[in-house]
């Protein structure tokens, strides 16, 4: 049988010693392997290969086996997984493989009759999964808390609409008119007066008022 032809298994176990047991026995399976050592890689990995058998171990960086499984199962119900164990924890792979529905546990170190006595299993019907309604609340997508909303920033107040003032004209204060003087009116007046007066010009020529100085100004007010 060409290898292109041949089943397709991935070996996701983190340990160089089991992985080479099982590409080998594998191998004498007549089936192709692909190795991969981290959980959350391996299920990519079997969303693109698609693999009919997955072997898995509990033990696995990035992604425990379980959690590992149960995406699996999500992803492709009829996803055939087997875990793979050492004795001291075949106990927690018993329960991962009855709530990811494995079709099998394997215990280490590996060798050909171990696989002989499982294989009918491993080929066998595939068990439901339980875990998977469960999925969430066993593993939530991030065990990190939430971290609290950004403060925004202060919304600042509108400014107010700038007010026009009145174009109001300063009042200008009235020269202030400087009052007449009234000596020389007076003095006029005073001549206009004497001269009305009967006698005034021949008492001047009699010396008895002198009139020469008020001359002048009544030249000015005679035609």
């Amino acid at each position: 049988m060409s290898s292109d032809n041949q089943p397709l298994a991935l070996v996701v176990v983190g340990n160089a010693t089991v992985e080479g047991r099982l590409r080998s026995i594998l191998k004498n399976q007549g089936w192709n392997t692909e190795t991969c050592g981290d959980g959350d890689k391996a299920v990519d990995e079997f969303v693109n290969l698609r693999p009919k058998l997955v072997f898995l171990s509990l033990d696995i960086p990035s992604m425990d086996g379980h959690l590992a499984a149960l995406e699996m199962r999500e992803s492709d119900y009829d996803a055939r997984i087997v875990f793979v164990s050492s004795r001291q924890r075949m106990t927690t792979a018993r329960n991962a493989a009855y709530s990811a529905g494995a079709v099998a546990v394997l215990e280490t170190p590996l060798t050909q009759s171990v696989f002989d006595e499982n294989w009918d299993s491993m080929m066998g019907e595939i068990p439901p999964a339980p875990g998977l309604a469960d999925l969430d609340e066993l593993y939530p997508e991030s065990d990190e808390p939430e971290l609290p909303p950004l403060p925004m920033p202060p919304i600042m107040p509108a400014m107010p609409e700038a007010v026009v003032m009145p174009d109001i004209q300063p009042e200008v204060p009235e020269p202030i008119k400087k009052p007449k003087k009234k000596g020389k009116w007076l003095k006029r007046i005073l001549v206009l007066l004497i001269l009305a007066g009967s006698g005034a010009v021949i008492a001047h020529y009699f010396d008895m008022i002198d009139l020469t100085e008020y001359l002048p100004m009544l030249e000015e007010y005679l035609p």
